[in-house]
């Protein structure tokens, strides 16, 4: 066995159901397996179709001597794509089957689809990899998206977008790089639950969330003695409704775990009497029970496993909205990019221009396409808002102002409203011994103010003056937050102030400089918004405004009305496109929108969200744009 950290297993341990109790809450009858004769001898990789299927009396897939096979119940051959191939996996629905498996001779990824008339598709290779491929998965998100999970010797893997929409793409996009523990040749994914299983063979089971945007974490599922119920090793695995069903070969043992909120409770262990070492086990639910394909040393078996888990029930999925634009990267790397904000060109909307603070050493500014066309490197800028209007000496500019975590300051930007090009213009110190969100407020008379934070939940703010060609600052109002907060926005029209408290809640005040401050709940922490809670935007529509909020513990944005009672009028994600190739986005920090009509796919405005985790490729990270009318058309706003 591979030795773990004794204080590494303890903790797993502790985490692991499997360590806690090896029954179930209430005692079931015991399994009962079933076993019939070898259906073909020498045969490795052979599955179950599960699900509805456009060909009448279609069972299931196999890769043997005469390539890729679609067969029926009695072995009947239904379709077959010559070849040599080694791994199998699939996905089946009413239009067709996905196959994805390695071919030989090239030692590439191959992926291909069976569509209703048995035609098969052009093949989908993926790029040979830099390592030997020990296993591969399929995994089809909640936005129908398909990825295939590839294993390789040392710990490496990969994941790759293969196709969007039931269509197999005309090139794969790789998506992520994994680093998994060493001696995994096995994994499955669970559709519903956006989970992928891999096993470690001398360790045991493990868990990870599937999705592209996921950050790369484990959790057990089960271990080997003394830490777990496994005796000797872990192999293949699979999945059925409320069921994992896993093999330890040396044991000649199958592990059967039913799920509960908590995760998974080991439930029985099946003796597979007369089998050498199965290793690769294929499952799908009858009327029943089980039914069971198991391969061994000598070939395949078929079985029937009386036993029924209860199937969970899933939550709705969170609508993906696929991110139409992406910038380039910010300067720096690692956790850099924060907070956007919109400057909207006066006269030429395609003119307009997006401010991304690099929280490690600027500001970025981008065009509607995403290219970068200027980089302010003047320090650690944090948050950024912009106001138009703004009197510097005998001339208007429109302004930009940006926290500056070097100087504790105020850090302001002339924006020229012809070439939209910012100019540093100074700063304006603050007391503040952390400074760190800011947001901007233009009050009806057209006083222009920043409104900034500390991470001790102070507030400052600021009237800024810029007649004498010089621009100050005066304080005129202090107020305080329990705890840390960060994103704020003004909603000018109606003279209000939102405030995020990370952990905590949405408060909003009033935003008028000689009003006190008087803190009153909008959303509380605990869903839909999940901690921490990042950045604030207002979006001004026709019939009404909306506050958008970002989500950043569950990876989404919520929208509710402005104005009381704050009705939540649903979240999104903003997932990746498939056919652009842009991934979507998470961990996201700051965002921003406007209503304003910036022509084409913007007609309704845009919504730019800051991405922590930059995929497909992995890279530094950056902002991405989405149309507010994709937003619009799926929460059903007005």
């Amino acid at each position: 066995m591979n030795a773990l950290p004794k204080t590494m297993l303890l903790g797993l341990c502790i985490a692991l159901a499997a360590c806690q109790s090896t029954q179930p809450d209430t005692p079931a009858k015991s399994a009962q397996l079933n076993i019939s004769e070898p259906l073909l001898a020498g045969l490795e990789y052979a599955q179950l179709l599960n699900g509805d299927t456009p060909w009448t009396g279609a069972d299931r897939v196999q890769v043997d001597d005469q390539g890729l096979q679609l067969l029926d119940a009695a072995g009947n051959s239904l379709a077959r794509h010559a070849g040599r191939f080694e791994g199998l996996d699939h996905r089946v629905d009413r239009q067709g089957l996905l196959l994805a498996t390695v071919e030989r001779k090239r030692q590439q990824t191959m992926l291909i689809g069976l569509n209703a008339a048995r035609a098969w598709s052009q093949p989908l290779y993926l790029p040979r990899t830099a390592f030997a491929i020990e296993g591969l998965c399929l995994y089809r998100d909640s936005a129908h998206n398909d990825f295939v999970f590839l294993l390789g010797e040392e710990g490496v893997g990969e994941q790759w977008l293969v196709g969007s929409q039931g269509r197999l793409l005309g090139e794969a996009r790789r998506v992520r790089g994994l680093s998994l523990p060493p001696q995994s040749a096995f994994c499955q994914t669970d559709d519903a639950s956006g989970q992928l299983y891999v096993n470690e063979e001398s360790v045991g089971f493990w868990r990870y969330p599937a999705d592209a945007e996921a950050p790369l974490q484990r959790e057990p599922v089960d271990l080997r003695q003394p830490f777990g119920s496994l005796a000797h090793a872990a192999a293949g695995m699979t999945l059925v409704a409320g069921g994992l069903l896993a093999l330890d070969p040396e044991a000649s043992v199958l592990h059967l775990y039913r799920q509960n909120e908590a995760g998974w409770q080991a439930d029985e262990v099946i003796a597979l009497d007369g089998f050498d070492e199965p290793e690769r086990i294929s499952a799908r639910r009858g009327a029943e029970g089980v039914e069971l394909l198991l391969a061994d040393e000598r070939g395949l078996q078929s079985a029937r496993l009386d036993w029924q888990p209860t199937a969970l029930s899933q939550a709705e999925p969170i609508v993906s909205l696929p991110a139409a634009v992406e910038t380039g990267p910010v300067p720096s790397l690692g956790d850099a990019a924060d907070d956007p904000a919109i400057w909207v060109h006066p006269r030429d909307p395609a003119g307009s221009r997006v401010l991304g603070t690099d929280k490690k050493g600027g500001l970025v500014v981008y065009d509607l396409d995403g290219s970068q066309v200027q980089d302010l490197p003047v320090g650690r800028l944090n948050n950024v808002d912009v106001r138009s209007g703004f009197r510097l000496g005998s001339k208007r500019v429109d302004l930009a102002v940006a926290s500056n975590r070097d100087h504790n300051s105020l850090h302001l930007f002339a924006i020229d409203r012809a070439s939209g090009v910012l100019r540093d213009i100074g700063e304006v110190a603050t007391p503040l011994s952390e400074i760190y969100g800011l947001c901007m407020f233009q009050d009806r008379q057209g006083t222009t103010y920043a409104i900034a934070n500390d991470k001790d939940g102070t507030f400052l703010q600021y009237r800024l003056d810029g007649s004498s060609g010089q621009p100050r600052g005066e304080l005129v109002r202090r107020f305080k937050l329990d705890s840390q907060p960060e994103g704020c926005v003004a909603d000018d029209r109606s003279e209000r102030l939102f405030v995020g408290e990370e952990d905590v809640a949405v408060w909003v005040v009033d935003a008028r400089a000689e009003v006190p401050a008087m803190p009153e709940q909008v959303i509380g922490v605990g869903g839909p918004v999940y901690d921490d809670i990042e950045g604030l935007a207002i979006y001004h529509g026709e019939r009404g405004d909306y506050l958008v909020i970002s989500s950043q513990g569950n990876d989404s944005y919520v929208v509710l009305d402005a104005q009381a009672p704050y009705a939540v009028r649903g979240a999104f994600r903003v997932g990746l496109n498939a056919e652009r190739g842009i991934d979507g986005a998470s961990e996201t920090d700051g965002l921003e929108v406007t209503s304003a009509d910036l022509g084409g796919i913007w007609n309704r405005g845009m919504l730019v969200v800051q991405d922590g985790r930059k995929r497909m490729p992995e890279g530094t990270q950056n902002y991405k744009y989405l149309p507010w009318s994709a937003v619009a058309d799926a929460l059903g706003l007005d």
